[in-house]
């Protein structure tokens, strides 16, 4: 059998993504990754106020609205030199930490377990049996017999109505699936769980930020004042010990939650795939932009996340990445429906990146993408011509390779409990496990960037933002800056040209364009592609396999692509009646 199996729309992400899978028998020979949505954004910041340009950034996902900020405001920042304060970055610090646990976790149970959990199954569990499951791979308090029959009560409520409602248009039954029932019931259970735990955990984001989603910025700092004095005065806005109060509990359920669910479920859900450490490679070169700074994003050396390149799984050398080197960073649209003006194979550094629309594509409905053409909304980027995987899995690698203790301890731990060997980690089961580990890294710093900031308002250090004198009269006549760091699904960078006090070009390149890119002029494939190569599907028509291997990378299309024209208006209005 020779077919091609499409995938349109892949599910559980953010955004439209379309796979393509080319079959030689049951084994993919070949694969195409393809963004179905146009991209924009940047367009329509051009001619802005750049201190304006987070909050315009921040709408190029729903979902990721945070990082989006945090890279905005850095780019800027490093543009007109403009230095923040200790508690500022502290803050920051805390603010992307808890970005990343509560996607982390979101992303675990909501949008991939699913992919290893037959919910179908867990009917047929004994809640007395799963409750020893449970307590015999964590301390977790909701682990007996009648907890688990309540929540296995409200999945057969669920069945027996015939709407599943959140657990719909599941491949169940499927014979990939191989958990027992007492397994899979307590991995439903523990997503109903994750459900609750998140409304606290966004907290954090409001008490700094004012809200969440998209929560409030300031270029130079933090929006939020700090406020002493009795009962923590400073009215509703301040940061007082209420709220710092409030900030302890939400790190506190982080860690439990991470410590004894997250975690435990895992390794106990990876030990029945362990062959899936052999599938779902990718490029075998790894990239992470670095985050945490210890003050200032410029010092390199104080990032909790080093940055660095591996190249073709060497754990032995990390090769320097300097964002401003315009051979470095080059995004290319050879296979991608947009036009250069100085032709379609050269690459741009973002610097001089360009977003110009050039659809030649299919119109709806039709069968395949001309995969010989441009196929694709998103772009390619490359190091220095070379495509590299971006995530949890680029990070902990990273983190590995520049020999931080924790991650070595982690990684450690967590191969012997499974019984592989460290290339285990170049895989679809590894890209997952990463993702829980430095979850667990993130949270624990946590703590210590919480007890720093409290250290400094008891010393009487109450600055959050810089309060320079900072008109735009007294900026240079055009200055280029980047703004990095690293979101839950990768590195995450933006780049601005600010001329005469205005934007004169702002280019995003984010993780699932790394990842998600099509073929570049030189036909190598980006992350997506390369991975699900040599994958066996049990049946075709539910492709279960390559979701596995999709959502291990988390995607985020909408970051990727967007439906805005050049003027930024939009494309699709959608009316309820």
């Amino acid at each position: 059998m020779s077919e091609r199996i499409v995938v349109d729309p892949v599910t559980r992400i953010e955004g439209h993504l379309r796979i393509e899978a080319q079959m030689d028998g049951e084994t993919i020979a070949d694969a195409w990754s393809s963004g179905t949505m146009v991209r924009g954004i940047e367009i329509i910041l051009r001619g802005r106020d750049p201190r304006d340009a987070w909050a315009f950034a921040q709408r190029i996902c729903g979902v990721c609205t945070l990082v989006h900020g945090i890279a905005s405001i850095r780019a800027v920042e490093d543009a007109l030199d403009y230095p923040i304060p200790p508690n500022a970055q502290l803050i920051r610090n805390l603010m992307i930490a808890a970005q990343f646990v509560h996607d982390h976790v979101m992303h675990f149970y909501h949008l991939h377990a699913l992919d290893w959990v037959d919910v179908v199954s867990a009917l047929k569990a004994d809640p007395k049996a799963t409750s020893a499951l449970a307590q015999s791979i964590s301390g977790y308090a909701k682990s007996s017999p009648g907890y688990f029959r309540d929540m296995q009560q409200k999945l057969k409520t669920f069945v027996e109505s015939g709407q599943l409602g959140i657990f719909a248009n599941g491949y169940w039954g499927h014979p990939a699936y191989r958990l027992p029932p007492e397994a899979n019931l307590m991995a439903v259970a523990h997503y109903l769980e994750a459900l609750a735990w998140q409304r606290n955990v966004v907290k954090l984001h409001t008490i700094f930020g004012g809200k969440n989603p998209h929560p409030n910025f300031l270029v130079g700092g933090v929006p939020c004042a700090i406020s002493t004095g009795p009962g923590g005065g400073g009215g509703g806005t301040a940061l007082n010990d209420t709220g710092l109060a409030i900030v302890q509990n939400v790190i506190d359920e982080m860690r439990q939650f991470v410590d004894q669910v997250y975690l435990p479920d895992t390794l106990a859900i990876a030990g029945f795939y362990r062959d899936w450490a052999g599938q779902g490679e990718g490029v075998g070169n790894f990239l992470a932009y670095g985050d945490f700074p210890d003050q200032d994003p410029g010092d390199l050396a104080s990032l909790l996340v080093p940055r660095g390149v591996i190249l073709d799984r060497d754990l032995s050398t990390l090769h320097e990445v300097d964002l401003e080197d315009e051979r470095q960073i080059t995004e290319y649209v050879s296979h991608s429906w947009y036009d250069y003006s100085g032709g379609r194979e050269q690459g741009l550094h973002p610097w001089k990146g360009e977003t110009a629309l050039h659809y030649t594509g299919p119109q709806p409905p039709y069968d395949h993408l001309d995969v010989a053409q441009a196929y694709s909304w998103l772009k390619s980027p490359r190091w220095k011509g070379k495509p590299m995987e971006v995530g949890p899995l680029a990070r902990l690698l990273v983190m590995y390779a520049h020999g931080h203790a924790q991650t070595r301890e982690l990684v450690g731990q967590t191969l012997h409990t499974l019984d592989l060997p460290i290339e285990g980690l170049f895989s679809t089961l590894g890209r997952t496990a990463a993702r829980t580990l430095e979850s667990k890294i993130f949270a624990d710093a946590m703590q210590g960037w919480l007890d720093r900031l409290l250290a400094n308002i008891r010393a009487g250090d109450l600055q959050t933002f810089n309060e320079r004198q900072w008109a735009p009269e007294t900026w240079p006549q055009e200055a280029r800056g980047v703004g990095y760091t690293e979101a839950p699904r990768g590195a995450l960078a933006h780049w601005i040209v600010i001329r005469d006090g205005r934007i004169a070009n702002y280019q995003a390149v984010v993780p699932s364009t790394w990842n998600a890119g099509p073929r570049d002029g030189q036909g190598q494939r980006g992350p997506y592609e390369a991975a699900l190569r040599g994958h066996r599907l049990h049946d075709p028509e539910q492709p279960l396999e390559i979701l596995r291997t999709i959502h291990s990378f988390d995607p985020c299309i909408a970051c990727a692509v967007h439906v805005v024209d050049p003027d930024g208006e939009p494309l699709v209005e959608v009316r309820i009646q």
